[in-house]
């Protein structure tokens, strides 16, 4: 009998423990929650690039683990974190997503991050330097030397990226957390300044380590046709897909055929330092960004969880800030081609995660989720997969295949790539 009743449907697969993961991860809020305040809250993010902070008082907004976020230049060009929170009452200081201080604001006073609630105003190293009335409130019991902002660990580090945590005890640098992940795409990325030219957001009603998913895994290039035309050949096939300390993962390179697609054209007139034309090297990041670099156009995807269904997910296209005009709409038309918004590939990518999610609602039932496939470590290999929950299953201490159960070191031996990883840290 090939279909399946409730109880046959439950059961593990016929596979080794580590080789799929319980549906629930996917949808419980439970889950959700703890994954905020046990992995969120000590990972190294990449909030933006700072060329999006190119002037002093420049500023950009974001959200970590659910703590509202700002980044800001100061006037000594230095890039600093802090929790967009006012020390007073609580209030969020910026709801802008980008901007500049250097003027002012309606509420403040020029190159001051002010609270429009009761006017608190703070520099940009989040010293507070004004308190309405102060005097008359606080008499000699307070002032503005004690409190301030809350300064957050920040890096610029990766070809520009920013990378913040909120978790002032990080042992690790950004270079210590990324564990040799990123030094594939360091030369070319490190050899002159990069700028953001194309940036979008999209909130999909999925669980953002689908999204993780489809990225670190190419058995679903079934699902692009442009993929097929222009990549499956031996090389393609043979990439491996290698496994990091932390839960990071690369894929190899290989030469994109573009030609072979009806209306392209080969891209090898715009690469990046040291990089090869047509090539592509992707970096999944633990635990949710990924980097992209495909010939002439780097992407970078930002995940943040809005709940155990929902992420929002952060698109940006980066060259080189060196382009000519002529350069910058020509990386740009190859961005867009594949990954804009209307892009060949980028749109399959999310109807399909799309699906996956509503599939995976908190009152389905028990599904087991399958990533054991064993291809020497290639891409169409899923140890990708499996070396990320084999890390957030660390993290949570909770069985990614039963997360009832806690979470057993043993299994790390059953997957490939995984033991790699692991000697390199020892």
């Amino acid at each position: 009998m090939s279909a399946r009743n409730h109880e046959q449907w439950s059961s593990p697969p016929k596979l080794a423990e580590g080789e799929w993961v319980d549906s629930r991860i996917y949808s419980d809020q439970a889950i959700f929650e703890e994954e905020n305040e046990k992995i969120f809250k000590h990972a190294w993010i990449p909030v933006c690039h700072e060329s999006e902070l190119k002037d002093a008082y420049a500023f950009r907004t974001m959200t970590i683990a659910n703590e509202p976020v700002i980044v800001v230049r100061g006037k000594d060009m230095q890039v600093r974190a802090f929790l967009n929170v006012c020390p007073h009452r609580g209030n969020m200081i910026e709801r802008r997503p980008s901007g500049n201080f250097k003027d002012g604001t309606p509420s403040g006073t020029p190159k001051r991050m002010t609270c429009m609630f009761h006017a608190w105003q703070f520099d940009m190293k989040g010293k507070c330097v004004y308190i309405s009335r102060q005097e008359e409130g606080y008499q000699d019991r307070l002032c503005t030397a004690d409190v301030g902002l809350r300064e957050l660990k920040c890096e610029v580090y990766f070809g520009g990226f920013v990378w913040v945590c909120l978790d002032d005890n990080i042992e690790m640098t950004v270079e210590d957390w990324a564990a040799g992940a990123l030094d594939c795409l360091a030369p070319s990325l490190n050899e002159e300044p990069l700028e953001v030219f194309h940036y979008h957001k999209a909130i999909i009603p999925c669980n953002y380590k689908l999204w993780h998913d489809t990225n670190c895994e190419f058995y679903h290039d079934f699902l692009h046709y442009h993929n097929r035309i222009t990549g499956f050949n031996d090389a393609y096939f043979a990439r491996k897909n290698s496994g990091f300390k932390n839960g990071h993962i690369n894929v190899g390179s290989f030469e994109v055929q573009y030609d072979n697609y009806e209306g392209f054209h080969s891209r090898e007139e715009l690469s990046f330092p040291h990089l090869p034309p047509n090539h592509w090297y992707m970096i999944d990041m633990f635990p949710g960004v990924n980097f992209n670099l495909r010939g002439s156009a780097l992407r970078c995807d930002l995940m943040t969880p809005l709940g155990p269904d929902k992420v929002m997910i952060e698109f940006r296209g980066l060259g080189l800030a060196s382009d000519t005009p002529e350069e910058r709409q020509t990386r740009i038309d190859h961005h867009n081609s594949i990954w804009g918004p209307f892009g060949r590939n980028l749109h399959e990518d999310l109807i399909a995660v799309t699906a996956q999610g509503s599939c995976m609602h908190p009152n389905a039932e028990k599904r087991n989720i399958l990533q054991g496939r064993h291809e020497n470590e290639t891409i169409h290999d899923e140890n990708g997969m499996r070396h990320y929950y084999h890390e957030w299953g660390r993290w949570l201490n909770r069985s990614p295949s039963n997360p009832d159960e806690e979470f057993d070191e043993s299994l790390i031996a059953q997957s490939s790539g995984e033991q790699a990883a692991v000697q390199a840290s020892a």
